[in-house]
């Protein structure tokens, strides 16, 4: 749960709609949900139309961008903070996702500020 938020922040971060992304779970036995989902996913990706495009990017800035994003997921205070966060929510032991979301948003927004400045 936490890994959604953290990669949706990132993707707002460097210009790229967060829609984009999206996590859901479903067991074997879900068969009729998982289509849904996937169902409901593709529709949505064809709204957006072809990444880049649909946020008034060029290639070259798309490229860009995705370069940031791939800076963000690989700095180091910043893993260290989500994996601060994850043990957090653990511990609290409280799991739904506007709690889980309220701690992760609390213990990345300094590391993320910084990252990105960096």
């Amino acid at each position: 749960m936490g890994a959604s938020f953290l990669i949706k922040k990132v993707l707002t971060e460097v210009g790229i709609k967060p829609e984009r992304f999206n996590l859901q779970w479903a067991s074997a036995a879900e068969a009729p949900r998982f289509v849904r989902l996937i169902t409901d996913y593709t529709a949505e990706i064809k709204k957006l139309g072809p990444i880049g495009a649909s946020e008034g990017l060029d290639q070259k800035e798309l490229q860009k961008r995705l370069e940031k994003a791939t800076r963000l997921a690989e700095d180091r205070k910043l893993r260290v903070a989500f994996g601060n966060a994850t043990k957090a929510v653990r511990k609290e032991g409280v799991f739904t996702q506007e709690h889980i979301d309220g701690v992760f948003a609390a213990k990345l927004e300094k590391p993320l500020k910084s990252a990105l400045e960096g």
